[in-house]
């Protein structure tokens, strides 16, 4: 699973060896804050995946990771199957218009990455200490008063 790094300038996306080894790239990927342009939360990141492989590993249904060629431009992408994932896409990248990346800690990125004005700018493993291990239980629906 990659590793998301986040501060107040940049993102950075650390792979692991295999993902590394898998997506023919030597070094993370870093991304300014401000080349950032939309993050989105998806069930499904195949849907999002454009053109071909170039250099990358794909396996339908199974794994896509590496760089992904199109008339839109390139995107790197590390999906796994068919797990939550994050579309994050991208202006004035030297190397990539979009990055697709499979985390279970997809709403944490989406609310540090949030650009509200007035809003504080949050860490994301502040939001995601904050998350309990398990699910909220949803508020028992109370009985209507005449």
């Amino acid at each position: 699973m990659v590793t998301l790094l986040l501060d107040s300038t940049a993102l950075e996306v650390v792979l692991s060896f295999t993902e590394r080894t898998l997506a023919f790239r030597r070094h993370k990927l870093q991304i300014d804050r401000s080349c950032i342009v939309k993050v989105q939360l998806t069930d499904d990141a195949w849907t999002w995946l454009r053109g071909v492989p170039d250099p990358g590993t794909y396996i339908p249904s199974a794994v896509a990771m590496g760089t992904w060629k199109s008339a839109g431009g390139r995107d790197f992408a590390i999906i796994r199957r068919r797990r939550p994932s994050v579309v994050i896409d991208l202006e004035g990248h030297e190397e990539f218009q979009r990055v697709i990346l499979t985390t279970r800690h997809g709403i944490a990125l989406v609310k540090a990455l949030r650009m509200d004005a007035g809003e504080e700018l949050e860490d994301v493993a502040d939001i995601v200490a904050e998350r309990p291990g398990r699910k909220a239980r949803a508020a028992k629906p109370r009985p209507a008063t005449a």
